[in-house]
């Protein structure tokens, strides 16, 4: 499975509810994958519940890892993120580090897609969570992108607006300064227009809480594809 081809994203809550109808939609809309995750509520069984349902289609379907007890074998890849502007370890380094413990010696290492994540909302769930702090300015940002992509080699540069859209002119900055890492961007897509902003910013675009609030226009942002590569309009 390459995920440098990936273009969209679907991101589905375990914790709030969705019909099968809605969930049959979102897996044949033509999204390159469907990501499970969040950051309150998420337990083994909403997880397998989930992960059942859209495991009737062909798309792939990919795990974000938020808590370890959650954690359900079945995907097709397991994201494992890193908070970086957070200065407690356990969003680092210390719960990657219980994991292994406890289930090192038989992880799918294949599988498993590090992140470097950075949330630039202060107010949402997970800002909170992790006691992190967003960057001050595009050069912050981008500083992280050169950590990611050329200190720890990671695949995945996530940054997280969580529920607000963002600063585009920021995410192409850092995207810029990318050369092996892919830059994918979630937050407050709610609209094409927006998709195709944050589509020309991003590699990858992750769309979550809009399938929720109005599904109809949820499935709008998949006509954006296929996205032009227009980041450097920006810096």
């Amino acid at each position: 499975m390459v995920i440098k081809e990936w273009k969209h994203v679907f991101k589905l809550d375990p914790e709030r509810a969705i019909s099968d109808e809605a969930l049959e939609r979102l897996c044949l809309s033509g999204t390159d994958a469907i990501m499970v995750g969040g950051s309150t509520g998420i337990t083994y069984d909403n997880t397998v519940d989930i992960l059942s349902r859209v495991r009737r289609y062909e798309v792939p379907c990919v795990q974000e890892i938020s808590a370890i007890e959650a954690v359900v074998p079945g995907f097709d890849l397991y994201f494992i993120p890193a908070v970086l502007n957070t200065d407690d370890a356990r969003w680092m380094t210390g719960m990657h580090h219980t994991a292994l413990r406890r289930y090192g010696s038989f992880m799918e290492w294949d599988k498993l897609i590090p992140e470097g994540y950075v949330i630039l909302n202060d107010e949402c769930t997970a800002a909170q969570l992790t006691g992190s702090s967003a960057p001050a300015d595009a050069k912050d940002l981008t500083a992280y992108a050169l950590m990611v992509d050329r200190l720890y080699r990671m695949p995945v540069f996530y940054v997280e607006y969580s529920g607000v859209f963002g600063n585009m002119e920021w995410v192409a900055q850092a995207k810029s300064a990318l050369q092996h890492t892919r830059l994918f961007y979630g937050g407050g897509i709610r609209t094409a227009e927006q998709a195709k902003a944050a589509a020309a910013a991003a590699d990858t675009i992750v769309v979550g809480n809009i399938i929720y609030e109005n599904l109809e226009q949820a499935l709008t942002t998949i006509q954006t594809k296929p996205f032009p590569n227009v980041a450097a309009q920006f810096v």
